[in-house]
């Protein structure tokens, strides 16, 4: 019985980031059909896209009532993010550039939100009004970021003339299509949106929910079976699960030598899973932190946290920095399973 759920979980989370992914692409393809910008794009479709299996098995877990899912999917994603996503990217590409933009705004709105978040995690619970406090800091957040695409464009381009030469090879969006879909934009072509788009907008909402309800019971019942904690298998297979969109973009641009954008897209999602993630389902009920989150999922977000702040102060993560990321994520999965 224990294979059974083993094998529907990895369905289900297959189901759930596929589909995920399909409505990212369709989201996309409408919002430029209707003249959005690329940066709104950017922050409004993929970054919440990317993150949306997080915030679909989160709150499918707090319908449920399994409320510890929740915060563990998020801390365990975070951290999945940062030793798993940047430590995979940058040993892939040898060493990955920080852009004086990611710097001098990003990097102070990750250790804020992550600070917000430690702080209600503190007392071992998410609480309605808690959950409010963690959605209005995100609109405040996206407002923010809105405002800043001025002062964004304007520190983006200091840049090297090795990183002119870069940005005329490859353009943003990472994948084939949404860059043929930006370049059609550039050149003043008006993209028709067929009815399929649609269509595959609303399948794909039809099967987060249903990849995220299977992934929630088969996680419950491997849990069952296995007698461990449900929160160590949000923090551990979930997470990694969830967070493969990131790992996809993260390589994908890095390979592409697209640092910008293999870094952001982490900063977008932990920013997301932080105060949305968490946030939603508190609103649905009280949330609850279990121990092994509590003990050790929280101490290896903030280590991850910092050493993501200092590898982005110093501009560069080169590849001996990837691998002792990935060296203390495999130390973390180690940890939260008692082996060590």
């Amino acid at each position: 019985m224990l294979l059974f759920w083993i094998l529907l979980f990895v369905i289900s989370i297959t189901v759930l980031v596929k589909a995920a992914d399909f409505f990212t692409e369709s989201s996309e393809e409408i919002g430029l059909s209707l003249k959005i910008s690329p940066f709104m794009i950017g922050i409004a479709i993929v970054s919440i896209g990317t993150s949306l299996p997080e915030l679909a098995t989160s709150v499918i877990a707090a319908l449920q009532g399994q409320t510890e899912i929740a915060a563990a999917n998020a801390v365990g994603s975070n951290i999945a993010n940062i030793f798993l996503v940047v430590g995979l990217a940058s040993v892939v590409a040898g060493k990955l550039k920080v852009k004086r933009s990611l710097i001098n705004l990003d990097l102070p709105l990750l250790a804020t939100t992550t600070t917000i978040l430690v702080f209600i995690l503190s007392d071992k619970q998410v609480t309605f009004i808690e959950g409010l406090i963690l959605l209005s800091t995100y609109l405040i957040y996206f407002f923010y970021i809105i405002s800043s695409n001025k002062e964004r464009d304007i520190l983006e381009h200091r840049e090297t003339e090795e990183e002119k030469r870069d940005k005329r090879k490859f353009t943003f969006p990472p994948t084939k299509a949404s860059r043929n879909r930006f370049l059609k934009k550039l050149w003043g072509y008006k993209p028709k949106v067929e009815l399929g788009v649609f269509v595959t907008l609303i399948v794909s909402v039809i099967f987060i929910y249903i990849g995220a309800k299977y992934t929630v019971e088969s996680l419950i019942e491997i849990a069952k079976s296995l007698n461990i904690e449900t929160g160590v298998i949000a923090m551990s297979a979930v997470a990694i699960g969830t967070s493969l969109p990131e790992l996809v973009v993260s390589i994908r641009a890095a390979l592409k030598r697209k640092y910008e954008i293999a870094l952001g897209n982490v900063f977008g999602s932990n920013i997301f899973n932080s105060l949305v993630v968490v946030g939603v389902p508190a609103m649905l009920g009280t949330l609850v932190v279990d121990d092994k989150t509590f003990y050790i999922g929280v101490p290896f977000l903030i280590a991850a946290t910092l050493l993501y702040l200092f590898s982005g102060i110093s501009k560069k993560i080169y590849n001996w920095e990837g691998l002792m990321y990935l060296v203390l994520y495999v130390l973390f999965l180690l940890k939260i399973f008692g082996v060590v």
